[in-house]
């Protein structure tokens, strides 16, 4: 039986729609393989950090999330805490590069949600990546070494010293987009926030009719906090098309390696409690030098 040409028509119409809505998502909506080596990740390391015995020993023995990998899966969450804790430092300074890859697992748990959700974390990675070689120019620039050769106090070295460096250096614009690693945090910053709320939101008990909100309400609710009031109404709308595509709660479960609810929820306390630290330590260094609202 034939299709009707204008049914057709119409057809071919939605999918055009969906598909620009999706690249219009894919360039706005974020303002923005198993365990990472630094020296075999796909872009250059910050040349600051190490993972330290002590690091992994505290990661490990967190009594909440396994230090096993969750077998069948790229996103392992003890690895996320172990990058996260990592990265706050002893003077509420956020260490840069496992900031970053605490973003690649994060990168890897967007990836586990489905095709769409996937499509936007590349946005993600191109800030990461953007970091990294603002890093390694500048470390090229001012001593003429490769970045694995800088020193600890280098401008690269936490959130704080890169921000006061491109301050120093005039490439942070007030006015317009700029290309620095300020604007970047930022973006991620925001994004993060996104995240722990959505992580929050999956710690909700069931309702009265045993229930749970969906992750796509979740989703939704984090979505309209964190990032739109950055985002221009057709983006807001557009960013429907992610939550509904959300898969159903058993799969969140089954990334923090556990199958029921109550397993979950204090291994998502544990996370939710390291993401904020995180968050504010974020907070405080950009709100004190003025960057909470570059454009």
């Amino acid at each position: 039986m034939a299709i009707p040409r204008g049914r057709m028509r119409i057809g071919f119409l939605w999918l055009a729609a969906i598909l620009v809505l999706l690249l219009l998502l894919s360039f706005f909506w974020l303002p923005q393989d198993g365990a990472r080596d630094c020296q075999n990740s796909w872009h250059p390391c910050l040349p600051f950090f190490q993972t330290t015995d002590t690091q992994v020993e505290e990661a490990e023995s967190s009594p909440k999330p396994s230090s096993q990998d969750c077998p069948g899966q790229s996103f392992q969450v003890w690895r996320l805490l172990l990058y996260l804790k990592a990265s706050q430092a002893a003077n509420q300074e956020v260490l840069l590069e496992p900031y970053l890859q605490s973003w690649e697992e994060l990168i890897r748990f967007m990836e586990s949600l489905g095709a769409i959700v996937g499509f936007f974390s590349q946005k993600v990675k191109d800030k990461v990546a953007t970091i990294r070689e603002l890093s390694l120019e500048h470390a090229k620039k001012n001593s003429g070494r490769s970045s694995q050769d800088a020193p600890q106090n280098g401008a690269y070295y936490s959130i704080g010293s890169m921000v006061e460096a491109e301050l120093k250096a005039g490439v942070v614009s007030f006015s317009h987009p700029s290309q620095s690693g300020c604007r970047t945090v930022l973006r991620l910053h925001r994004s993060l926030r996104w995240l722990t709320l959505l992580m929050r939101g999956l710690t909700e008990g069931a309702n009265e009719e045993g229930e749970y909100r969906t992750p796509g309400d979740l989703c939704r609710e984090a979505y309209w906090v964190a990032l739109a009031p950055y985002h221009p109404w057709y983006v807001r709308q557009a960013a429907e098309l992610v939550f509904v595509s959300l898969p159903e709660r058993a799969l969140f479960l089954q990334l923090v390696c556990v199958e029921s609810q109550e397993e979950a929820t204090p291994i998502l306390h544990t996370l939710i409690h390291t993401l904020e630290e995180t968050h504010a330590r974020t907070q405080h260094i950009l709100q004190t030098h003025g960057l909470l609202e570059l454009p």
